[in-house]
């Protein structure tokens, strides 16, 4: 039993003092974590599903050159391999971008004024009618045009989710949560690849569409459904919850276990002009941007197709395997992150850094394999489906914001929406760079960038680390000369109660003599 009782801690965390509260943390892990894992399904399978489209026909069937695809997305992107390079081939995947970055903190504060149970399923529409335009489109510019707007509607998912679960779980529930929900983003692009396959085996030329415009009907059909469940069932947040399958038992309780965790800030709402000299006057804003602005950018092999542009590049390899083998990156990607999430957690002290570091390493000694060239096709794959390990930081990054700004529900959801806007700010003109589409298959400037920006996340990783130990001291030190002081002021008021009681007694005795 105690075996069984250390995997259960292990994997699911401390276990809940009564009955109620462990009934209460069934429920919002069920109705938080699989609304927002569909959204977040749906938005990945939306971005992995222009990646695969542009590998599968729509390349050519919309007479797309050169770089053009390269600007389209910020977390997927195919390859291009015309000699020829035409500079609207520079577009796509910028507008996307412009737009995610755009949308990012409005979307985030936005939650503080409308309920996020209407929020998030009316953006979840909003790209799920633009994903059925897309399966409509005779030309790259009405692409240009609704991968802008998608790209406002989608960036609510991601950083709207982690301030969500931030302000639901204590920090021993945080990590494994943030990995589960980055998880199915992953499961979102692995299974892109699966259907993206499927659909080009099995509806290409039906009704007169090409295989990659089924792709995206297909797509818009998931998403409306997960929009409705969204509306019905999602329970906004503990101070403002009026879900039906929540008690007024749970509620209340809801909000009690968060006010017991030291420093929680539990509020919501009351937007201030205060919140911009809160957020300029502490370190945490411009170091967890900059954190999160390097260490997303390990994340290129995956995010750019890296290995699926390989693969087309040196031949021999059919359209539908262009689509699968690079899944297995993404589920090594998925077990790391579910991994070094639960691990943190178990950890007494909560600690994310580590993870950052296996990450960064796992990076350095991909890009070193991928390098040498002469090396067997083999240890490429190995390289590649390794470089999955670079996205395990994303859920415990969030995380450690999460639990760094947890004294402030304003500054934590600014905070969290301005790492992953300034990370996109990069990704907007990283990969035209670093990883255009001509330098398939060896990508030898990109594997050297990737060296530095693994390095640069290892230095990035230790300042942010020594700012929280810093700033958690000079709060201790407050609190203990805030301690002496109520001390000292007490034992003067005794002194003077005792010099007053004193001087009662003596003029008394005068009296009485």
């Amino acid at each position: 039993m105690a075996v069984i009782r250390s995997i259960r801690h292990f994997v699911w965390g401390e276990v809940p003092a009564t009955k109620t509260e462990r009934k209460l943390l069934l429920k919002i892990d069920w109705f938080i974590l699989s609304y927002c894992c569909l959204m977040y399904f749906s938005n990945y399978l939306d971005r992995s599903n222009v990646s695969n489209a542009y590998v599968s026909g729509m390349r050519e069937e919309l007479h797309m050159y050169g770089t053009q695809f390269n600007v389209g997305l910020p977390f997927a992107r195919a390859c291009s391999y015309d000699v020829k390079v035409h500079t609207q081939n520079q577009q796509i995947n910028t507008i996307f971008t412009c737009g995610y970055i755009i949308g990012m903190i409005p979307n985030n504060l936005m939650l503080q004024v409308v309920p996020p149970r209407i929020w998030f399923p009316s953006m979840q529409i909003v790209w799920g009618v633009m994903t059925f335009c897309t399966s409509a489109v005779t030309n790259v510019q009405q692409i240009y045009a609704i991968r802008f707007f998608q790209g406002i509607a989608e960036s609510s998912t991601f950083v709207g989710t982690h301030y969500i679960l931030g302000s639901w779980y204590k920090p021993g529930e945080l990590g494994k949560r943030s990995g589960i929900f980055t998880s199915s983003g992953l499961i979102g692009t692995l299974f892109s690849g699966v259907l993206q396959a499927a659909v080009y085996t099995h509806l290409n030329g039906i009704a007169g569409r090409s295989g990659w415009r089924w792709l995206f009907i297909i797509d818009g059909i998931i998403t409306m459904p997960i929009a409705l469940y969204g509306f019905l069932m999602f329970p906004d947040v503990p101070t403002t919850t009026k879900a039906f399958y929540l008690s007024e038992e749970e509620r209340l309780l809801s909000c009690e276990r968060l006010e017991s965790e030291k420093d929680k800030d539990i509020d919501h709402g009351h937007l201030s002009w205060g919140l911009v000299r809160r957020i300029l006057g502490r370190w945490r804003w411009y170091a967890c941007s900059l954190l999160f602005a390097v260490s997303g950018e390990t994340e290129s092999f995956g995010s750019n197709n890296l290995m699926g542009q390989w693969l087309k590049a040196i031949g021999g390899f059919t359209v539908p395997q262009v689509d699968y083998y690079p899944s297995g990156m993404t589920a090594f990607a998925i077990v790391s992150t579910l991994v070094c999430a639960t691990w943190t957690d178990a950890t007494k002290s909560r600690a994310r850094w580590p993870v950052l570091v296996y990450m960064a390493i796992s990076g350095i000694v991909a890009s070193i394999c991928i390098l040498i060239w002469s090396s067997p096709i083999g240890l490429k794959f190995f390289a590649y489906y390794l470089a999955g390990a670079t996205y395990a930081g994303q859920a415990t990054t969030f995380a450690w914001a999460n639990q760094i700004c947890a004294d402030d529900h304003q500054e934590r959801a600014v905070v969290l929406a301005s790492m992953n806007m300034w990370n996109n700010v990069i990704n907007a003109w990283w990969p035209l760079v670093f990883y255009p589409a001509t330098d398939a298959p060896r990508f030898t400037k990109g594997m050297w960038a990737m060296i530095g920006t693994c390095i640069a996340t290892l230095l990035v990783t230790w300042l942010v680390w020594y700012l929280e130990r810093r700033e958690k001291r000079e709060k201790a030190q407050r609190e203990r000369e805030e301690t002496e002081e109520k001390r000292s002021r007490r034992s003067r008021d005794m002194d003077e109660k005792s010099v007053r009681s004193q001087a009662v007694s003596s003029r008394r005795s005068h009296e009485s003599a």
